[in-house]
């Protein structure tokens, strides 16, 4: 009588290795946790989609109607009209793009300026420190906005990046500093003495070992940079500092207040309160998703 022989498991069968989560997918497992922060993403990615597709929605020159100056709001005109009789939802979508790319390019300065500059200030020390600390507290006791006041004079702010630059060369002296101060204290931590014993060079430390664990602060700024830098362009376009050379929402906030007399007129209202709205929709969008970046970039609320 034979008996069964229990068949023998292959030893050589390499095991099942599970696939490890990308970013994207971890990204959108936080961002799901809280509906505010899938509404934050929304708008963000509303005003994102606006300010890229929007202007081709509509021709180079915005027409001109005056048998519907100043219309209510209604479905043909969702946001009312201006004093030319031109929709104020058209000025908004066309007017998005300098508004936004303007404050990307000015957070993109803000934070590789201020990033790189704390890092080494903050790792190196010595003479480096010295430097670069004393022309960051220069660029912090300068105030910004009468800065730019009288940049203004002398600066061609017809395109978005020059805008973006000025903006970001101005400031970037708190993140600066922020992140120096990050630096000091991670430098003295175990993994980063480890690192300098194993004979990983500075580039390495500062960019792997640093960097991922001030990733959360840099981001947060990212976003805090760019309403910030919104508020400033517009604030300059709504002084009427800059040449009216483009159209924004700045703009649209200038002629609303000192030419339409939305001041003292209630039917002009819609044309003034459009572009409020839209910054305070998108500055809320921000707010709402800087929740999920904290969490996304800082290691221990991850491992929480």
């Amino acid at each position: 009588m034979s008996m069964a022989v229990p068949r023998s498991t292959n030893p050589t069968t390499p095991p099942i290795r599970r696939k490890r989560p990308t970013f994207f997918r971890t990204a959108w497992k936080i961002i799901v946790k809280k509906p505010g922060r899938l509404v934050g993403l929304a708008i963000i990615v509303l005003f994102t989609l606006m300010a890229i597709v929007g202007p081709y929605l509509y021709p180079k020159n915005l027409p001109i109607n005056p048998n519907a100056i100043y219309a209510p709001i209604s479905w043909k005109y969702p946001l009312g009209t201006d004093f030319e009789g031109t929709s104020n939802l058209a000025l908004i979508v066309t007017g998005a793009r300098y508004v936004l790319f303007a404050a990307f390019m000015a957070a993109i300065f803000t934070v590789v300026f201020g990033t790189v500059l704390g890092l080494v200030s903050g790792y190196f020390l010595g003479w480096s420190d010295s430097i670069i600390m004393r022309i960051t507290d220069f660029i912090l006791t300068i105030p910004g906005f009468p800065l730019l006041v009288v940049l203004s004079t002398v600066w061609n702010f017809g395109q978005p990046i020059a805008m973006g630059f000025v903006l970001g060369i101005t400031g970037w002296g708190g993140l600066a500093r922020a992140v120096r101060s990050q630096t000091l204290s991670l430098r003295e931590r175990g993994f980063i003495e480890a690192a300098r014993t194993l004979g990983l060079s500075p580039m390495h430390i500062l960019f792997k070992e640093i960097l991922p664990n001030v990733g959360s602060y840099i981001a947060m700024n990212l976003l805090l940079a760019i309403t910030g830098s919104i508020y400033a362009e517009v604030g300059l376009f709504f002084l009427g500092v800059v040449p009216f050379q483009v159209n924004n929402w700045g703009v649209m906030l200038n002629l609303a207040v000192f030419s339409a007399g939305a001041m003292s007129s209630t039917q002009a209202l819609p044309y003034l309160l459009s572009p409020l709205i839209a910054l305070l929709v998108l500055t809320l969008g921000v707010v709402l998703f800087l929740d999920a970046v904290d969490e996304l970039f800082n290691p221990r609320l991850k491992e929480a």
